[in-house]
C-alpha cells in the first residue's frame, strides 16, 4: 500500500511538470472475452489490461490495472468445474518509476531485468505459458565501457498467494582486451517453505564473451549453495555453459556444450541447447542433473538457396534419461518468394520407468503471392511413437495452415487431426480454426478466433507444460494511444 501511495504521488508530480513543459504519453488497452464450448461452470471469461507510460526529461512513470472476470488459464490442470473466487481479481499489477541520466538509471517497481544470459538471474513474464517471475524491486544501472546491475527486490511466493520471496545480486561486465569482456554475478535468493521458514540460496558465477573477426563465443561457469533447508543438509550444485560461432566464407559452424547439478530454481532462464528447446525429461525440470552437447551449420549455396543442419543429445549422470534433437532444413529465396523444407525428430528415454518417446515431422512452408495476395501456406505431419514397459502406441497428428492478407484483413486458416492409422483418416477428429484480424482503426486492432486447437505440450524455459485444447470464440480488442 505505501509503495501505491508513493507511486501515485510521483504520478501527480510529473502531471504538475508537464503542465509547464510537454509531457510524453503512451500506452495500450487489451481486451478479451473468451466463450468456451465445453463442460464449464462458467463458459465466458473476461479480461481487460489497461496501461500506460508517461515520459519527462529523465522521468520515466507505468502502471497497469488487470481485471480477470475471472482468470482464464491454458494449463490443462486448471480447467475450472465450478466458479473460483480466487480466480477473480480487479487491481494495479504493475506500478513501476525511473529515472535515467546519461549512462546511470534508477529503477523501482516491477521489474524485468537479467544477469548475462539469465542462467544466474533472470526476472521475466512469459505470457504465452502465463507466467509471472518479475520482481518488485529496486534497480540500479550503469551502461558504460562498464556494465552495472544491483537489484533488490521480492516476487510472491509460488507455494504461499500473498506471501514472497526475497532475491537481491549484483552484476558486473568490463571491457579488458579487444573484443573480450569479462563479466561475474553474485544472487541471493530466500524462499519461503513450510512454517514460515525460508531456505537459503546463494549464488555466484563469472562469464568470458569473445568477438573477434568471425568467431564469437560465451562461457559462463555458475556456484550454487543451498542452505538453512528443512529437513534436509545443505547443497551445492553447479552449472557450466558454453557457445561458439565460426564463420568461414559462406559456412557457418555453430556449437554448445551444458552441464547442470543442482541449478534449478525460479529466478533464472538457462540455456537448452538444442534447436526445438526440448528439456531431458518432461517430469524433471531443467538444471537438477543434466548434461549434453550441440552442433549446428548453416551453408549458403548462393543467395538463393541454403542448407540448415542442428543435432543435440543430452544425459543425466546416471544415463538412466537420455534425448536426442534433429533439425534439417533448405530454405529457397526467389525474388520476393520464400520456401523451406524441413524434418524434426526428437526422442527421448527414461529408462527409470520404462518409457520411450519419439515425434518426427516433415514440414514445408511457403510464402509467395497469388493474384497480388501475400500468402503464406505452413504443413507438417507429425508421427508420436510411446512405450511404456512392453506397450506401445503410436499415431500421426498432421496439421496444415493458410494465412493471407487481403488489403487491410489479415486471415488465417487451419486444420489440425489424429490418425490412429493411415486408413482412419475419414473418420477422424479434425479440429479447424480461423483467425481474423482488421484494424478498425489506426489506433486499434481487432482479432477473432473460432474453432478448435488440440493444445498439447510446450516446453520452455526449462518446463514442459501441457496447454489445454480449446473449442469456441476468443475476441482481442487492443488500442493504442
Amino acid at each position: 500500500m505505501k509503495t501505491r501511495i508513493v507511486l501515485l504521488l510521483l504520478l501527480a508530480v510529473c502531471l504538475s511538470l508537464g503542465a509547464q513543459e510537454a509531457l510524453q504519453i503512451n500506452g495500450l488497452n487489451e481486451a478479451q472475452f473468451v466463450y468456451r464450448t465445453v463442460e464449464d461452470s462458467l463458459n465466458t471469461y473476461f479480461k481487460d489490461s489497461f496501461g500506460f507510460n508517461l515520459g519527462y526529461r529523465n522521468f520515466r512513470f507505468g502502471m497497469k490495472f488487470i481485471s480477470e472476470l475471472p482468470k482464464y488459464s491454458n494449463q490443462s490442470s486448471e480447467l475450472m468445474s465450478e466458479l473460483d473466487p480466487n480466480r477473480l481479481s480487479v487491481a494495479w499489477k504493475e506500478l513501476y518509476a525511473e529515472y535515467q541520466k546519461d549512462a546511470f538509471s534508477i529503477h523501482a517497481g516491477t521489474t524485468q531485468e537479467s544477469f548475462g544470459q539469465g542462467i544466474t538471474f533472470r526476472s521475466f513474464q512469459d505470457i504465452e505459458l502465463d507466467e509471472d517471475h518479475r520482481l518488485d524491486s529496486f534497480l540500479l544501472r550503469y551502461e558504460d565501457q562498464l556494465r552495472f546491475k544491483a537489484i533488490y527486490g521480492a516476487l510472491e511466493s509460488e507455494s504461499y498467494p500473498g506471501r514472497y520471496d526475497l532475491a537481491y545480486g549484483v552484476d558486473a561486465e568490463y571491457p579488458v582486451l579487444g573484443g573480450i569482456r569479462l563479466g561475474a554475478s553474485t544472487l541471493a535468493f530466500r524462499n519461503l517453505g513450510a512454517f514460515s521458514k525460508y531456505s537459503f540460496r546463494d549464488v555466484f558465477a563469472g562469464r568470458l564473451l569473445v568477438t573477434q573477426g568471425n568467431f564469437d563465443s560465451y562461457a559462463e561457469y555458475a556456484y550454487s549453495d543451498q542452505y538453512r533447508l528443512q529437513g534436509s543438509s545443505a547443497i551445492q550444485g553447479s552449472a557450466f555453459y558454453l557457445n561458439a560461432d565460426y564463420m568461414l566464407g559462406n559456412l557457418l559452424l555453430g556449437a554448445a556444450y551444458k552441464n547442470y547439478e543442482d541449478f534449478g530454481y525460479r529466478l533464472q532462464d538457462i540455456p537448452l541447447a538444442n534447436y526445438h528447446g526440448e528439456t531431458l525429461s518432461d517430469a524433471l525440470a531443467s538444471g537438477l542433473d543434466e548434461e549434453g552437447w550441440q552442433t549446428r551449420l548453416m551453408y549458403n549455396f548462393n543467395e538463393s538457396l541454403s542448407f540448415t543442419a542442428d543435432y543435440a543429445e543430452a544425459w543425466d549422470e546416471a544415463k538412466d534419461k537420455q534425448m536426442n534433437d534433429l533439425f534439417l532444413a533448405v530454405d529457397l529465396y526467389l525474388d520476393q518468394d520464400q520456401y523451406q523444407l524441413s524434418y524434426s525428430h526428437i526422442e527421448k528415454i527414461d529408462e527409470a520407468v520404462n518409457t520411450w518417446q519419439k515425434e518426427y515431422y516433415p514440414a514445408i512452408s511457403a510464402g509467395f503471392s497469388l493474384m497480388a495476395t501475400p500468402v503464406q501456406v505452413t504443413a507438417e505431419f507429425k508421427e508420436i511413437v510411446k512405450q511404456q514397459n512392453e506397450t506401445e502406441s503410436s499415431h500421426y497428428e498432421p496439421f496444415v495452415q493458410a494465412d493471407f492478407t487481403l488489403h487491410k484483413l489479415s486471415l488465417s486458416l487451419g486444420l489440425q487431426s489424429s490418425w490412429e492409422d493411415f486408413s482412419a483418416w475419414s473418420d477422424s477428429r479434425y479440429m479447424p480454426n480461423i483467425e481474423l484480424k482488421y484494424p478498425i482503426f489506426s489506433h486499434s486492432d481487432l482479432l477473432v478466433f473460432a474453432g478448435k486447437e488440440a493444445g498439447g505440450k510446450v516446453c520452455r524455459n526449462g518446463v514442459c507444460r501441457y496447454l489445454a485444447p480449446f473449442e469456441g470464440v476468443r475476441a482481442e480488442l487492443s488500442t493504442r494511444f
